[in-house]
């Protein structure tokens, strides 16, 4: 089955490729010709998916999935939140958006955070949504050459690593993006399964 993801991020195209089955063949807006830039102008998770995957199949007649991102600290109201990408102004810069999340919560003793992600999946009846969420801590300072974005300073509940000092499948096995992602894969293999029992 081929499944197209409404993302040009290399490094989630990436993490979801370890995470899906071989049985499925996962594209992404890198597989196109030219890669779009996708307005993600919403104000919640679940609008910025669903602006994604509305644009996949509006332009290139495909139907698939998108998913939106982000971490939320406690001490900052929820911020960055859907701004996560583009937090210290320039889209996509971790290192700059890493800084400046850390000298906000410099003085601060409450570092409670949560990473979320939410995926929007297109089909003919409609769009479908699913979640997943971790929960952690923020710390002082970098740790790990692993992952992406703000991994070096999340500490997930239960672990004293941070997602950046984690193996790739260690993470995957319990970040935010691999829980939804798992969810979206029962809701397909039960929809597989739902229509095999018609024929």
């Amino acid at each position: 089955m081929t499944l197209f993801f409404a993302s040009a991020n290399a490094n989630k195209v990436r993490e979801l490729q370890q995470i899906f089955p071989a049985s499925y063949e996962l594209k992404s807006l890198l597989d196109l010709t030219e890669v779009p830039d996708i307005p993600e102008t919403a104000t919640t998770f679940a609008g910025n998916a669903l602006l994604k995957v509305d644009y996949l199949s509006e332009h290139y007649g495909v139907l698939g999935f998108a998913d939106d991102s982000g971490l939320e600290v406690a001490a900052l109201n929820a911020a960055p939140g859907v701004y996560s990408a583009r937090y210290a102004g320039e889209h996509g810069n971790a290192t700059a958006n890493i800084e400046k999340l850390l000298r906000e919560l410099q003085n601060e003793s409450n570092r409670a955070a949560r990473f979320v992600t939410v995926i929007a999946l297109k089909l003919p009846d409609g769009v479908h949504f699913f979640e997943g969420e971790i929960r952690g801590t923020i710390t002082t300072e970098t740790r790990g050459q692993e992952g992406f974005g703000y991994d070096p300073i999340f500490i997930p509940e239960g672990s004293t690593r941070t997602f950046a000092e984690m193996s790739k499948e260690e993470k995957n096995a319990i970040s935010h993006r691999g829980r939804a992602v798992r969810k979206l894969l029962d809701f397909l293999e039960q929809r597989a399964l739902n229509e095999s029992k018609k024929i």
